[in-house]
């Protein structure tokens, strides 16, 4: 009995030791990321999250959204953390990001129920109000495609044996993981938004699922030309931020 109460005491004391860990490691983290890329990176999951309100594009085989012409940017910073600081950094910022998405939109939520007699602001409010559904779709879709993204930039770098931090390098696990993150992130999410809680919440209104992968194939190649659109600055990022010893504090943490 003795034992098995020491176990369990030793135990409990490891999960206290990890969760220090880690918020140590977070605390490290964000000292260790120039504030331009986590900032970039975070204003683009709220834009995404708001932008998602709104189907631009909707015929028999395609739908679009309007949170694939900024979600192009999350993937490009993730990219950027995942080549430098690696995919736990990563998964760190891109949990961050999903807190304060949600933040967000319950300030928004709050502001947009209070009541005003300045003016009719109905239409403003229709849109802070946002759609918890739409939340949480775009939450799950994010986390698990910024997963996948990450891995998967880091899985293809590794092939480059010779010459990992080369241009070649750099784009090609870009290219991958930005394709294959994106197309997750706008499957998972059209699903889950337009037809499982959309034809509940919205009278009907849905996406059928041959819309949904076109609508995650598309967006996923548009994304992808922005990817390659950009990425020489995402390339001079990481070469500058070596050449200036960024992050050593965390990198050390990693060894």
């Amino acid at each position: 009995m003795k034992s098995i109460a020491l176990k369990q005491e030793n135990k409990g004391f490891n999960l206290v030791k990890w969760i220090k860990r880690e918020k140590e490691e977070m605390e490290v983290l964000m000292r260790s990321i120039p504030a331009t890329v986590v900032s970039l990176f975070v204003v683009s999951v709220i834009c995404m999250n708001l932008l998602a309100n709104k189907t631009i594009v909707q015929n028999d085989w395609i739908a679009l959204d309007g949170g694939f012409l900024v979600s192009w940017l999350s993937f490009m910073c993730m990219d950027i953390i995942t080549k430098y600081f690696g995919p736990r950094a990563s998964n760190k910022v891109a949990l961050l990001a999903a807190a304060v998405n949600v933040l967000t939109y319950f300030i928004f939520y709050i502001v947009s129920i209070i009541p005003s007699e300045a003016a009719d602001y109905t239409a403003l409010n229709s849109i802070l109000g946002g759609t918890w559904f739409i939340l949480l779709g775009s939450t799950i879709a994010f986390l698990a495609s910024a997963v996948i993204n990450s891995f998967i930039n880091r899985a293809v770098g590794a092939l480059f044996v010779k010459n990992p931090d080369g241009k070649l390098a750099f784009a090609t696990q870009a290219y991958v993981s930005t394709f294959i993150g994106q197309f997750m992130d706008n499957l998972i999410f059209s699903v889950l938004v337009f037809t499982i809680f959309a034809p509940i919440f919205w009278d009907g209104f849905h996406w059928t699922i041959l819309q949904c992968i076109t609508c995650a194939l598309t967006g996923a190649v548009a994304e992808l030309l922005m990817e390659v659109l950009f990425w020489p600055f995402a390339y001079r990022t990481v070469s500058k931020w070596k050449r200036l010893g960024i992050g050593k504090e965390y990198l050390e943490m990693q060894k």
